[in-house]
């Protein structure tokens, strides 16, 4: 309880006072209790604190005083002290140190230091002809990676020519229908050098097959091959929608990726375990944080359960994590994400080698913050994101460009963006010391609180609140809801779709005609066999001979497309209808 404080007018009681949370739950120094009392409660009287936004709803607390929140909803205190942390607290006991466990400021011991994040562009859009360029462009321009983002069709599993594609092909990035188009889009690209990042979940390990095959047309060795395929069908069930086959199948799919990488591409990542959906769907980052834990807890309970090896497979799990706009809050998910997976990795399934400890992660800007109003307000956004993920010791970053709540970004556009990362690298310093903000009393606290801190239904929840808080202006967004003004919209990039279509059909006609339809018909069937067996791994440590990635893989090598592909899987797996949530 607060204490009695004499005042003027008689005896007053602090728990009416805005200083009561000076002591409520805390224990706080006597120089802090003499700081509220005598210097922060007279000048609180004298100029009562405001919220920024409307005095209503989220920004007030039960006695009308002003409440300050992340953009999660979290309650913020106006000063942290050592009373906000444990009373055992202590930096060797709870922080640790960089490059060793638990990781919370960082998995590298010399930070950005020894090699810096991977500036990883995401891109495409149109054709394979048309994205290949922009992927040179980026190339061209300092991008260290390169990011694929794949049309719904292609998403789907459908080809270019299909009903179901009409009107999407090319639209919300590059259409992929056959190894063909997979040799256009990384044509004079070399993938033993480059690292690839494939946004694509439930045909991901067609795409991931043809990716494989074009690297040994070119002569790179698939053990140097590196990279990720996002292949994270839980997070599509969750949250995004874009799922083929029934959830079972679909897990047997991606630990046959899992078990293949093991024994073929050890540096290549096989997982892109993602939050980044589940925040734009509207989650709030404690949400994003416990979803993709969990099901990353998940994925490793299903390969244990082929009888893959922790200590062979875990070291390829990564995550992909969305960085937003409330910026303490952003790095203290991402320290405590590594904190929690390196514990899970140690206490719950004893693994070994310390590389499975490891949360890697991919971070994103927030795509669903932008704004088509006064977008160029974007690029300041952007920059306080990508800080936030650098801060947070993320190992590789993209960063959205200002145009992309239009429309997909011009080449002006995805350069600022581009920059936004370098000028963060190699002008403002923050890349010399580990963890910079290791020990701030406010972040260490919101870090404990991520740590010690439920899907569908929950992120929607989470998502009308946040939107209801921005409708009524308790949540102000600059250019959107306050600021405005009039404007003229930007020049932005116009995608014929139709255009595209007739492109990407004409080649399948003609790639159709002149490959070996027997052999595609042979290769099909084959995985057809194999994806109706139960995979067992053998007790040699062998691969099953039912891992579907081989037969896929003799498939891309025939020529048959993704369409084709995903339809023998279909004929023996069935399509998945969501059930509804009330």
């Amino acid at each position: 309880m607060c204490a009695e404080k004499n005042s003027k007018s008689g005896p007053r009681i602090l728990a009416e006072s805005p200083i009561c949370d000076t002591f409520e739950g805390r224990h706080p120094s006597p120089a802090e209790k003499e700081w509220a009392e005598k210097t922060l409660l007279p000048a609180l009287e004298k100029a009562p604190e405001q919220p920024i936004g409307a005095r209503s709803g989220v920004n007030l607390e039960g006695n009308g005083d002003a409440r300050f929140t992340t953009i999660s909803g979290m309650p913020v205190r106006r000063l942290y002290t050592q009373a906000d942390l444990p009373e055992d607290w202590s930096a060797e006991k709870y922080l640790g140190f960089p490059g060793h466990s638990p990781y919370t400021r960082g998995i590298h011991a010399s930070g950005y230091r020894g090699k810096l994040w991977t500036m990883r562009q995401f891109s495409g859009f149109a054709s394979p002809e048309e994205t290949n360029q922009r992927y040179k462009y980026l190339l061209s321009h300092g991008g260290g990676g390169l990011s694929v983002a794949f049309d719904l069709p292609t998403l789907m599993g459908f080809d270019s020519d299909a009903v179901e594609s009409e009107g999407e092909v090319g639209k919300c990035g590059v259409a992929i229908d056959s190894l063909e188009d997979m040799e256009i889009l990384f044509n004079g690209i070399d993938l033993e050098k480059t690292t690839v990042s494939m946004t694509i979940n439930s045909p991901a390990s067609v795409l991931w097959a043809m990716y494989l095959v074009v690297a040994e047309k070119q002569g790179a060795d698939w053990k140097k091959v590196s990279g990720t395929i996002q292949n994270d069908i839980l997070k599509e069930y969750i949250a995004q929608k874009e799922y083929i086959y029934p959830p079972a199948p679909s897990m047997r799919l991606v630990i046959d990726t899992f078990e293949f990488g093991t024994h073929f591409t050890p540096k290549f990542n096989t997982i892109s375990i993602s939050g980044y959906h589940i925040r734009e769907a509207g989650s709030t980052a404690l949400q994003e944080l416990a979803f993709t834990i969990y099901d990353g807890v998940e994925y490793v309970e299903w390969a244990r359960r082929r009888g893959l090896n922790i200590d062979e497979f875990g070291p390829r799990l990564s995550f992909f994590f969305n960085s937003h706009n409330d910026f303490f809050e952003e790095i203290a998910k991402f320290r405590a994400s590594r904190k929690i997976w390196c514990q899970l990795m140690k206490d719950r399934f004893d693994a070994k080698n310390a590389r499975t400890w490891l949360m890697r992660f991919h971070t994103q800007t927030a795509g669903v913050s932008l704004t088509a109003q006064q977008p160029l307000n974007n690029i300041a956004r952007t920059a306080i994101q990508a800080l936030a993920a650098v801060l947070g010791g993320t190992q590789s970053l993209h960063t959205d460009s200002y145009d992309e709540a239009l429309a997909l970004p011009t080449e002006d556009a995805a350069r600022i963006a581009l920059r936004t990362q370098q000028v963060i690298a190699y002008e403002s310093g923050v890349a010399q010391t580990v963890d910079p903000l290791g020990g701030s009393y406010f972040v260490e606290r919101l870090t404990l609180d991520m740590e010690r801190g439920y899907p569908q239904r929950e992120i929607a929840e989470a998502a009308y609140q946040y939107q209801r808080a921005v409708e009524n202006k308790e949540k102000l967004i600059v250019g959107a809801n306050e600021f405005v003004i009039e404007e003229t919209p930007p020049k932005i990039l116009y995608i014929d779709h139709r255009e595209v279509a007739s492109h990407q059909t004409k080649k399948l006609d003609a790639l159709k005609a002149r490959r070996s339809n027997e052999e595609v018909k042979r290769s099909l069937d084959a995985l057809k066999k194999a994806a109706a067996q139960d995979p067992v791994v053998k007790a040699d440590g062998r691969m099953s001979d039912a891992n579907t990635m081989p037969y896929i893989i003799d498939a891309v090598r025939a020529y048959a497309t993704v369409g084709e592909i995903c339809n023998a899987l279909r004929e023996v797996y069935g399509t998945y209808e969501e059930v509804s949530v009330t």
